[in-house]
């Protein structure tokens, strides 16, 4: 397998590449974590249960539908050339979805329409990375991929806080008191009664992506274009089957699709309802979560840069192996902690410890998730020939997806199993159980590594 690289892009194009990270990361960050997903379970869905289970259901959707279709168009997209209309054309989708968000109004009494916008933005921002992620190994040598990937998801976390940091001190206001985080009225004449500060993350967010994402488009280069688009879905369609042919017999590769399958979406599950988890189980409000947003954001721009150096010098088998363990670890704190309880022991009434071992906990998911997402890009890296990329990242994207509508319906099936008059458990207790599948994930995912095979010592040894 050949991983060199002809020419080494500019710095220019290669900052222009890392900046769609800074731009897609408030959506993961506002939306699906700290600040939308919260607010529609405790405030517009009927109750934190319900509302999780909702939340899993649209989000689950929403991932089913790239599960089918990515890896069709990221053969297409290899063999025809350019990714950037496809980012494009996504981009779109995904800005559009997050804009409508700002309709989601506390107590709705109707949230079909609101659920199938939620899908429509996870599509459109899911499929746009996965077209920005196959561009990366033609901008550096394979040795410098972990410290390129690792670099962009630092860089994304910084994005994703400084937008944290608007909407909490000068949008996001407690209903109660109406100021923010630090003490301000909202800005704009946004209502804290109607939590339109918390809405207002949706239009930010569409806002954000749709500035940041300029650098991009403007100077990273993107493939020359290749025959006309009729042979090159023949062509793609072609090489897609004969790829799902032999992949069984590619162990690594199919390993590696398979094990981050599952430990990608235990961490994608555990983003997408630690917000809601908190605001149900804890009682935390959106500026407390949004307290927590900001530190594991941190953590997870420094986790990401230093887990980016360590993928250089180790390789990035061994930080995503790590990384995944430490997971673990986090998820059994998080689900022994309550109100009234940590490690399942009582504690005084009133007491503020739980708080901060829920606080402790995120931090290290923040580092730990930053580290295991920029190692993973470069690992399925090592995988494949330089063109066959973008299909590598789409059926990398097929094998997320493909749990990642698991993930969240499971979560959803079994917060509603628990909440059932069967077991008559409170939904507080429902909450908690309802989450134990992201445990039984990065477990799956941690046992089908050692198949995994990494081209570090390789690309190391020959300095490309």
């Amino acid at each position: 397998m050949d991983g060199t690289v002809e020419a080494r892009a500019s710095k220019r194009a290669i900052w222009g590449w890392m900046f769609f990270d800074w731009a897609q990361q408030p959506f993961h960050t506002l939306i699906i974590t700290f600040v939308f997903a919260p607010y529609f379970a405790a405030a517009v869905a009927p109750d934190a249960a319900r509302g999780q289970e909702l939340w899993g259901y649209a989000t689950g959707i929403g991932g089913l539908l790239i599960a089918f279709s990515s890896p069709v168009l990221g053969a297409i997209a290899d063999a025809s050339g350019p990714r950037k209309p496809w980012i494009a054309v996504f981009s779109v989708i995904g800005i559009v979805g997050c804009w409508m968000l700002w309709f989601a109004a506390p107590g709705m009494s109707d949230l079909t329409w609101i659920l199938v916008i939620i899908a429509v933005a996870v599509f459109g921002m899911e499929y746009a990375a996965v077209f920005n992620n196959a561009m990366m190994p033609s901008l550096v040598p394979r040795s410098e991929l972990g410290r390129l990937s690792g670099s962009a998801w630092g860089l994304g976390y910084v994005g994703g806080l400084i937008s944290l940091i608007m909407v909490l001190g000068f949008m996001s206001a407690s209903p109660e008191s109406g100021r923010t985080l630090i003490g301000l009225e909202p800005v704009l004449g946004l209502d804290p009664a109607m939590r339109e500060g918390d809405r207002a993350a949706g239009p930010l967010t569409a806002i954000w992506y749709l500035v940041f994402i300029i650098p991009m488009f403007l100077f990273t280069p993107d493939v020359m274009r290749r025959p006309a688009i009729k042979g090159a879905v023949r062509d793609g369609l072609s090489k897609l089957k004969q790829t799902l042919k032999r992949l069984p017999s590619e162990r690594s590769y199919f390993s590696f699709l398979i094990s981050s399958m599952f430990y990608r979406d235990g961490l994608n599950a555990l983003y997408a309802f630690g917000g809601i988890y908190a605001a149900g189980v804890l009682g935390l409000s959106i500026i407390q979560i949004g307290i927590f947003g900001i530190l594991s954001n941190i953590t997870g721009a420094i986790g990401a840069y230093v887990g980016g150096r360590m993928d250089q010098r180790f390789g990035p088998k061994i930080v995503v192996a790590w990384s995944a363990v430490i997971l673990v670890l986090c998820c059994a704190l998080i689900i022994s902690t309550t109100q009234t309880q940590v490690l399942f022991m009582s504690v005084a009434d009133g007491s503020g410890l739980p708080v901060l071992v829920f606080y402790f906990a995120g931090c290290l998911i923040g580092a730990a998730g930053g580290s295991i997402q920029a190692a993973s890009r470069t690992l399925l890296v090592d995988q494949v020939d330089k063109d066959r990329v973008t299909e590598a990242f789409g059926l990398y994207a097929l094998s997320g997806k493909a749990t990642t509508f698991i993930g969240p319906l499971s979560i959803a099936l079994v917060t509603g199993w628990a909440a059932s008059q069967a077991f008559d458990l409170s939904p507080v207790d429902a909450q908690r159980v309802g989450v134990t599948p992201i445990i039984g994930l990065f477990i799956i995912g941690l046992v089908l590594l050692p198949f995994v095979k990494s081209r570090h010592r390789e690309a190391m040894a020959t300095g490309s």
